[in-house]
């Protein structure tokens, strides 16, 4: 593994646009940052360090009272949408120290999912969420599986994801099987949005698929396009599509885009969301009675449990030295080691940008002379 551990300048996923209720207060920690978060009367999402200026006490465990302002359960320090104190009890006359105020971190609210940035705030234009426009399609049909906190580093689930040759042996019998490993991978990058995705495209033909693809897409035997993209830090994208022999993109196709939210709580813990989105007409063949999404939303969290289970104790190991110890490089992990430098880039550029930032502020302060 590299010496850093998560990108902070980066857009991650706090929840979908349905969990923040409005005027409901919610605690999150998002890169080592803790925030409170809460959708205001007036609709907007925004959020705030978690911590009240006055005594650290978490601001989520306050309340918000019917004027909107946000009151700290300590010592009921009230703050407005803007973070800014409006109230302090123990000062009766008004007096509000110009320093009470909160810390806001940037919000973007799209396609069904908000965002929020963490890091440097100067550089947060710089970049643009991936856009998700499945999730808010009612062509499709979108299932979320709700976050679950993983307790490994996040990097190790993007390699994951963009690794489809454990899927023998760790998912043989379900969504695997020992021809999945032979098949060749074509690596593509780009950029969107300010970030350097990565891309891995999986290319089959009269290919005989495992168990679960059949009982979700129909087909025994098919003409298979699988592509895996990591699209930020902060997200990465699954399509695959398949078809009878020959007839792919010929209005046979079925499939799923299978979105992957990977947020970082700390260097050792993650939380991961999957949404699957299928074509809302599409049904199963294992259960007629249900959706192609409905289906697979309730069979995929036996593909899960087992990539948690190699997830965790992948991290169990990074808690060793590696005196003495090699990582040993495939042909097959050439995506996931561009991913690695990718994320390894954009730590260095936050980190550049840090320096250049204190700099600036060093260069604009006043130097103390010591007099003789």
């Amino acid at each position: 593994m590299e010496s850093y551990q998560y990108v902070k300048d980066c857009w991650y996923v706090a929840g979908l646009s349905h969990e923040f209720k409005p005027e409901t207060l919610t605690g999150h920690k998002i890169a080592g940052q803790p925030l409170v978060i809460w959708r205001t009367r007036g609709g907007s999402v925004v959020a705030f360090d978690n911590r009240c200026c006055h005594k650290r006490f978490p601001l989520s465990e306050g309340r918000l009272l019917d004027n909107g302002t946000l009151e700290c359960a300590y010592h009921g320090l009230c703050y407005d949408e803007q973070g800014k104190c409006v109230k302090i009890p123990s000062h009766p006359d008004g007096h509000i120290p110009p320093q009470a105020r909160l810390r806001p971190f940037p919000v973007i609210e799209q396609d069904g999912l908000v965002w929020v940035w963490p890091g440097n705030p100067e550089r947060a234009a710089l970049f643009q969420p991936p856009r998700t426009p499945e999730v808010a399609d009612p062509t499709w049909e979108s299932i979320d599986s709700g976050p679950m906190h993983v307790p490994a580093n996040y990097l190790l689930l993007i390699e994951n994801l963009l690794d489809i040759t454990h899927f023998y042996p760790l998912h043989d019998g379900n969504i695997g099987d020992y021809a999945n490993s032979l098949l060749p991978i074509e690596l593509v990058e780009g950029e969107i949005g300010g970030y350097r995705f990565v891309k891995t495209i999986r290319r089959a033909s009269n290919y005989v698929q495992p168990p679960y693809f059949v009982d979700w897409f129909h087909y025994e035997v098919v003409d298979r396009e699988h592509t895996h993209c990591m699209l930020s830090p902060g997200l990465t994208r699954v399509e695959l599509r398949v078809a009878p022999p020959g007839q792919l993109g010929t209005g046979m196709d079925r499939g799923y885009v299978l979105l992957h939210t990977h947020t970082p709580v700390d260097d050792r813990n993650h939380v991961w969301r999957w949404c699957v989105n299928c074509r809302a007409d599409h049904r199963s063949r294992g259960d007629p009675a249900k959706s192609a999404a409905r289906r697979i939303a309730e069979m995929f969290p036996n593909v899960v449990a087992q990539d948690r289970w190699a997830l965790e104790r992948q991290q169990q190991m990074l808690d060793y030295p590696d005196d003495g110890y090699s990582e040993l490089f495939l042909k097959s992990d050439k995506a996931l080691r561009r991913a690695r430098q990718v994320l390894a880039q954009m730590r260095h550029e936050e980190i550049l940008a840090a320096q250049g930032k204190a700099s600036a502020a060093s260069m604009g302060s006043p130097v103390l002379t010591k007099q003789g």
